[in-house]
């Protein structure tokens, strides 16, 4: 039933159409051209002179001119260097500006101040698309399952269903049946997002996108059985659909705010490394980490490990509080009735 209906379809559609415009973006992105910001410090500027296409910033010295290469002011400094014949150096941050070079008269060796660095606005648009894909597939499908349970505690088909099933197993069907479909819409996702690195150029993306999308797909799997236990449990407290707000609201920020933090911090190494180990955030902060490179090898089986206890013991008190709460009709659930023995 959710897979014929127009409400999955359209939102499905609509994180398509989001995944697909975020890998345009930055294709165009990368292939725009515009002047390019240079710090020049002395006798460096004649390499410069009469070059069309730089925006250029004199700098007093090569210290000077350091620093605005690493706060992001320019894309690279030329300095002199009397150890080359040419007699000038590049300093440049991430990568070679090779652009730079093609539009100099001579071709200066280049020094990278932080090789293994990766392109910021790159890293916002893995950010985005991890949280995005996270934060709307576990808001689907979670506030579907608590729907459900609702609905059928008001037309009272669960007593029914008890009669011939264990709750567990009720329980466990909800869940088990979301999570498929999310996997599903997951595995759209990532074909979307291979097909369209390759017809926009972006090879190189795909190649260290590879692992990061492995991980995220198996954290998503244990965060996402975890997150449908929650809704499963806070939407047995209630009998009527007006009153799934009050439940489920704690485990709606649980899923909104590892996406704010991973939009808003997705450069704070410190944040990302607290957010890799959260059950809750560890699905979208462990990918971009590893993403990034700042995560060492045994960090995401150790994050893993955490996050596959946290989601036994949550199920466990899923299944108490589902159990507990499903046959009683009326006003809201108490949590201490909810979780009583």
């Amino acid at each position: 039933m959710r897979l014929r209906s127009k409400a999955f379809l359209v939102s499905t559609g609509l994180l398509l159409l989001l995944v697909l415009a975020s890998i345009v973006i930055g294709g165009f992105a990368a292939k725009n051209t515009s002047d390019t910001p240079v710090a020049v410090v002395g006798t460096a500027s004649d390499a410069v002179a009469g070059a069309s296409g730089l925006d250029i910033t004199e700098a007093s010295s090569v210290e000077e001119a350091q620093e605005l290469v690493k706060d992001g002011s320019v894309e690279a400094a030329i300095v002199p260097d009397s150890s080359t014949q040419l007699g000038i150096a590049v300093i440049a941050n991430t990568d070679v500006p090779s652009g730079l070079l093609a539009q100099l008269s001579v071709s200066p060796p280049v020094q990278l101040l932080d090789e293994n660095a990766t392109n910021p606005f790159i890293v916002y648009l893995v950010a985005l698309g991890f949280g995005l894909v996270f934060l709307m597939s576990a808001m689907t499908f979670g506030s579907t399952i608590a729907q459900n349970v609702v609905e059928e505690k008001q037309t009272r088909v669960v007593e029914i269903l008890m009669s011939a099933i264990p709750v567990q197993a009720l329980m466990a069907g909800k869940v088990l049946g979301n999570s498929i479909l999310a996997f599903g819409q997951i595995a759209v996702i990532a074909a979307l997002s291979i097909i369209g690195l390759t017809i926009t150029g972006q090879a190189d993306l795909l190649t260290g996108l590879g692992a990061p999308i492995v991980w995220f797909v198996v954290f998503f799997a244990i965060g996402f059985v975890l997150l449908a236990s929650l809704f499963a449990a806070t939407g047995s407290m209630v009998s009527r659909q007006e009153d799934i707000g009050s439940t489920t609201t704690p485990v709606t920020m649980l899923v909104m705010i590892p996406y704010f933090l991973v939009i808003f911090f997705y450069d704070n190494p410190t944040v990302l490394a607290v957010m890799s180990y959260v059950p809750f955030s560890a699905p979208v902060g462990m990918p971009l980490r590893l993403f990034v490179g700042t995560a060492a090898w045994w960090e995401p089986l150790l994050s893993l490990a955490i996050l596959l206890v946290s989601t036994v013991g949550v199920i466990w008190l899923g299944s108490r509080i589902y159990q507990n709460s499903l046959l009683k009709m009326g006003a809201r659930v108490k949590w201490a009735d909810a979780l009583k023995s």
